[in-house]
């Protein structure tokens, strides 16, 4: 996107006056109709074809010795069978779901028959989204044999007896249980049993219960409920609550499974790592609960000894014996995000979003990969998310990929990227990307022969990146995140080093009822990633930490971005890092943090919330930090550099040691700083 600078309000003031001026003047000087005047300019539009083309995925399920994938926003959406014996596409069914369609739910029947499948479209236009696919004849069409209520099925299950369950969701509606009976053709809704629940993700079935896992991973934060399991009795139609209390706090249930006569449960992650739980189907009050170091367990398989999932970090394995986890090491590629695990004679089948399956043999640690397009799976133009131009390339944002467009050459590129990049800028010739889902920042050099790497991280919970824009002034790249679980966001920023990497931190926000903002209280305040080593000072010019400590004034030539607190290693109270003062405005010892102020009237946010601190022993503070400009424009910590105007506005600073019952305090003056943008 572009970006110009922010005027000032007289300037603003300034321009509506010479608007009005000009408006009137255009009034009286407008050339009468039909008078010759200069010819308009043109504007060439060039169709450079599909911008991102794809087999793009979003499910697989194992079923006798063939895989079936759903596709991810590509129109019209299908399910391709690929032969696992032969390593080809065998099979391939259309479905007409309706706009931006993609496939998340599939699920086979006892028999291995009847593949049921349920989509998920960005608008509702009322038709079908319960498909059935006979897989004796996979050359006939899959056909629409029913719709439930909520618009988008996110996962089904076949009972025992096969009859299909359904749940998933619509914006703003509570989440049902849908059941679907194969002899009379009926869809029905089966209750809603959580009210404050956003999303169900997850259904399991067993012959006696159906199984109901839900939350708000999708519009979390305010009223809205946190992971939540049901047993659905299916003689007598009543739901149970029985998630577990170490679940609890997660924001939704991620996936179920029935396995050797017990449940299997995987949660989504926020401010804490996601949990698996495996519970006794005779006594559901006795299961185990195991933390995982990711934010989401999902796509579960289990073989005689262990049970498999899938995390934004790899394949992992729940060790049935001794309870514990491990990663599933293997001699092949990176996964990325991964739409399926099944387990068949030793090896586990994986389908990852990169278009993609693999064989994995658990025992040699050896993998077999088999890409979809090459085996014949039809790519076609994908539904875009974020664009970025500059330095003779065009880049768009699509699931698993990002394509590359030579625009003096025509090449594309599809580029491996996990999640979704949803907007992005090029920096010089440098692409950065902002990379849904909780995947942070991406960084992509063209002059270098390797795929994107992760450039900076987010706290985990904030996963949704909205916007980037880049600060030229100031070097820095500054990214709105959403929060989807817990509401609210952070906004980001990484400012570009001596050596041109990002160093990143962002603040979290959320909004109250009343319109006004606080930080947020599911995460820390402040996160901040550490810098990268930066080149040492020369011996005549002291290091900022040393200039602290004595007092003494920042060193002519050594410019730095003004943040309004540092944070280095080592130094932290509690969840607001702190750092030595870079000024004598508070003196030796001193120690800086982000000041406080009120929120307005109008709700805007405050600087720091520490009103609410215990008043007992605490390390010595200042309450503003300063603000000079260097001969460049640049803020820079410290006094103000030779040859440069000191600022004539200042502003108080307090600074303080308080102790247990006593406070001392004295003030000083320096320049005005303003809190940035959103607190």
């Amino acid at each position: 996107m572009t970006h110009f600078p922010s005027p000032s309000r007289r300037r603003l003031l300034q321009a509506g006056g010479a608007f009005g001026l000009a408006t009137a003047a255009g009034s009286l000087l407008a050339p009468r109709a039909g008078a010759a005047g200069p010819p308009a300019a043109a504007t060439t539009v060039t169709d450079l074809g599909p911008g991102l083309v794809q087999f793009s995925l979003m499910s697989g399920l194992l079923v006798g010795d063939t895989v079936y994938i759903g596709s991810r926003n590509m129109q019209p959406s299908s399910v391709i069978g690929f032969h696992l014996p032969s390593r080809k596409v065998v099979s391939r069914t259309a479905l007409d779901a309706g706009p931006e369609p993609s496939v998340q739910a599939l699920a086979a029947d006892p028999s291995g028959r009847y593949l049921y499948i349920g989509v998920l479209v960005k608008a509702d236009r009322g038709g079908p989204n319960l498909y059935r696919w006979d897989l004796k004849t996979p050359g006939t069409p899959a056909v629409a044999i029913g719709r439930t209520e909520d618009r988008d099925i996110r996962d089904l299950t076949v009972a025992p007896d096969g009859t299909v369950y359904a749940v998933g969701g619509v914006p703003g509606k509570a989440p049902s249980l849908w059941e679907y009976d194969p002899v009379t053709g009926a869809v029905t809704g089966r209750g809603v049993p959580d009210p404050k629940a956003t999303l169900a993700r997850a259904v399991a079935a067993s012959d006696t219960t159906v199984f109901f896992g839900a939350g708000s991973v999708l519009a979390g934060g305010g009223g809205a409920s946190k992971a939540s399991l049901y047993a659905f009795d299916r003689k007598t139609h009543a739901f149970t609550p029985i998630v577990p209390k170490e679940m609890e706090k997660d924001p939704s249930l991620r996936e179920l499974a029935v396995v050797d006569g017990h449940l299997v449960v995987g949660t989504s992650g926020g401010v804490d790592p996601a949990k698996l739980a495996v519970m006794d189907l005779e006594d559901l009050s006795s299961y185990t609960v195991v933390p995982t170091q990711g934010t989401a367990v999902k796509t579960l398989a289990a073989d005689a000894d262990r049970i498999y999932f899938a995390s934004e970090s790899g394949l992992h394995a729940y060790g049935k014996a001794d309870r514990t986890l491990s990663p599933v090491e293997f001699d092949g590629p990176d996964l990325g995000e991964i739409w399926g695990v099944d387990h068949v004679d030793g090896k586990l089948v994986v389908v990852s979003a990169y278009g993609f399956v693999a064989e994995i043999d658990v025992a040699a640690r050896t993998s077999v990969v088999t890409d979809l397009h090459e085996a014949g799976a039809e790519a076609g133009p994908q539904a875009g998310m974020g664009i970025a131009a500059g330095a003779g390339y065009v880049y768009l944002g699509g699931n698993g990929a990002i394509s590359r467009r030579d625009l003096r050459t025509g090449e594309v590129v599809n580029l491996p990227a996990p999640g979704e990049a949803k907007d992005a800028e090029v920096i010089g010739g440098v692409l950065y990307t902002g990379q849904y889902n909780a995947q942070g920042i991406w960084r992509y050099d063209p002059s270098r022969s390797r795929n994107p790497r992760q450039a900076a991280s987010f706290p985990s919970e904030q996963n949704r990146p909205l916007d980037t824009s880049w600060d030229p002034e100031n070097g820095l790249l500054l990214v709105g995140v959403q929060s989807d679980t817990e509401g609210g966001g952070p906004c980001g920023r990484t400012a570009r080093g001596r050596a041109g990497r990002p160093r990143t931190s962002t603040r979290s926000t959320t909004s109250s009822s009343s319109g006004r903002w606080s930080t947020g209280t599911a995460s820390p305040s402040w996160a901040v990633t550490t810098p990268p080593r930066r080149a040492r000072a020369p011996p005549s010019s002291p290091s900022i930490r040393s200039r602290a400590r004595s007092g003494g004034a920042s060193t002519p030539g050594r410019r730095r971005a003004w943040r309004p607190w540092r944070c280095r290693a080592g130094i932290s109270t509690g969840s607001r890092p702190r750092a030595p003062c870079s000024s004598s405005t508070c003196g030796p010892g001193r120690w800086c943090t982000p000041r406080t102020s009120a929120p307005s009237a109008r709700g805007s946010p405050p600087w720091s919330p520490t009103a609410a601190r215990s008043t007992a022993s605490r390390t010595p503070r200042c309450s503003a930090s300063t603000r000079r400009r260097s001969p460049s424009g640049r803020s820079s910590p410290g006094s103000t550099a030779p040859g440069t105007a000191a600022p004539t506005s200042t502003s108080t600073a307090v600074c303080s040691t308080r102790s247990a019952g006593t406070t001392s305090s004295r003030s000083t003056t320096g320049p005005r700083t303003e809190p940035p943008p959103f607190g």
